[in-house]
């Protein structure tokens, strides 16, 4: 019994009209976590990444759609930028050449960040974005709040809401 049987069939012992979706010929039903084919220019950029940089990508893009790679100079050396969508939400990553990730970025709603957090960012005034950010190991919050006075504030906090020294 595939598709929903076992709805029909409660739906049938309760006398309730159901519609049961049935994929239509040639098609084939769908995996709940599939993620969606990279478009043909970013298919064409990861074919172009080193083999290491792209057995990473493939790793950490298993239940994500990927939005963009791309790579840039950092201190002299190549590194490689990864931007993709994990349910909805950003989350770039910087890889090295060797395929290590030292940098995480992935978008947060306000309500899930830590407490202090939550705290520094409101105060400011209404969180406009937030990303909870891991560079090198280092766990800390890139937040933006726009302020009553219409102006857009980027705050950068540790786990207890206070501002990060550079």
């Amino acid at each position: 019994m595939r598709y929903g049987a076992s709805a029909a069939v409660a739906a049938l012992r309760a006398r309730v009209p159901v519609h049961v979706a049935r994929p239509g010929p040639g098609a084939e039903a769908s995996a709940p976590h599939k993620k969606a084919a990279p478009s043909p220019k970013v298919q064409a950029q990861l074919n172009k990444l080193p083999a290491a940089v792209r057995a990473t990508v493939e790793g950490e893009t298993r239940n994500a759609t990927i939005k963009d790679v791309s790579s840039e100079k950092e201190n002299g050396k190549t590194v490689y930028e990864l931007e993709s969508l994990v349910n909805g939400r950003t989350r770039d990553l910087m890889i090295d050449a060797a395929g290590k990730v030292y940098s995480v970025e992935e978008q947060l709603d306000v309500d899930s960040a830590p407490a202090g957090v939550k705290a520094a960012l409101e105060a400011r005034g209404k969180v406009v974005a937030l990303e909870s950010v891991v560079d090198n190991g280092r766990h800390h919050y890139e937040g933006q709040v726009r302020t009553t006075a219409g102006k857009t504030v980027s705050m950068d906090l540790d786990s207890d809401g206070k501002p990060v020294k550079k």
